[in-house]
């Protein structure tokens, strides 16, 4: 088996591996430990070393926590990350407390600002009392490796975050219906390459939501599209061990050649905009 294709993280002087597992699939629930810790061997076997999580992600913390405390040896050389979406300062260390708990770590990989929607978060965030300062603090103290940040609604939003805050990562929308509406994956992306913050693709797949596998958008073409952007790394949720496998192969394929990638985006083109689900009403 290929060994998977391992890009940059920004200027943290670490590299992950080109595809990661989300936190969304069978993560997202409680009580389905064996199908969960089977999702999570099978991208260790494959050699995926990129690991999503949120404390908002139902079980997925405890998922790993489970994993890593019965196998101590495999938490080491895998990039573990995980997301507080409180807004406070204090707020957000009781979250980072309860995540390495749950995780059953003693240091995060990377601890990211969850979900930054409207200005007015932004505000409170960078606050006196915001959670900012505890992002900053956590890393400062080595209890956090790397901070960043996640946004999906307002590509100019995520952007102040990434061309104002020392965060070291920024997560957004990576998908062919993004090339319309624009922003995310030109105005932030450029902003993030300008600042040297690794950029994490998610909604890859829309949900789902766009796969036509009778016109050729299988899984494999959309992480692929992915890649083909300027990212570190494509996470995608799964919820059995032949996705993570087929996550895995889409990683060892490549990203699409110029072309084909510029064909899938047009081809989404006349839709994209009521496919941007996830950016709500602005």
């Amino acid at each position: 088996m290929a060994a998977l294709e391992k890009r940059r993280f920004g200027k943290t002087g670490r590299e992950v591996t080109a595809v990661g597992l989300g936190g969304e699939g069978v993560l997202r629930t409680y009580g389905r430990h064996a199908e969960a810790r089977a999702v999570i061997m099978e991208a260790l076997d494959q050699g995926i070393a990129y690991f999503d999580s949120a404390k908002v992600y139902a079980g997925s913390e405890d998922y790993y926590g489970e994993v890593w405390r019965s196998n101590p040896g495999l938490r080491a050389p895998v990039f573990q990350a995980s997301k507080s979406a409180s807004r406070l300062h204090a707020d957000a260390e009781m979250d980072l407390a309860r995540t390495l708990q749950r995780l059953g770590i003693e240091t995060l990989d990377l601890w990211q600002i969850h979900d930054v929607r409207t200005f007015p978060d932004i505000r409170e965030l960078e606050g006196p009392t915001g959670a900012l300062s505890a992002f900053i603090e956590a890393r400062e103290t080595g209890v956090v490796r790397h901070i960043g940040v996640t946004g999906h609604h307002d590509p100019d939003v995520l952007s102040h975050a990434v061309e104002n805050w020392p965060v070291d990562a920024v997560m957004l929308p990576v998908n062919p219906v993004e090339e319309a509406p624009g922003g995310f994956l030109s105005s932030t992306l450029a902003a993030a390459k300008d600042q040297g913050v690794a950029v994490i693709g998610m909604k890859v797949l829309g949900g789902g939501n766009y796969l036509a596998p009778d016109a050729g958008v299988t899984p494999e073409t959309l992480v692929r599209y992915a890649l083909a952007q300027e990212i570190a790394v494509a996470i995608v949720g799964c919820s059995t061990p032949a996705e993570v496998r087929a996550l895995a192969d889409a990683g060892r394929c490549g990203p699409l050649a110029d072309d084909e990638a510029e064909a899938l985006a047009g081809a989404f083109r006349p839709y994209a905009r009521e496919l941007a689900y996830y950016r709500g009403t602005r």
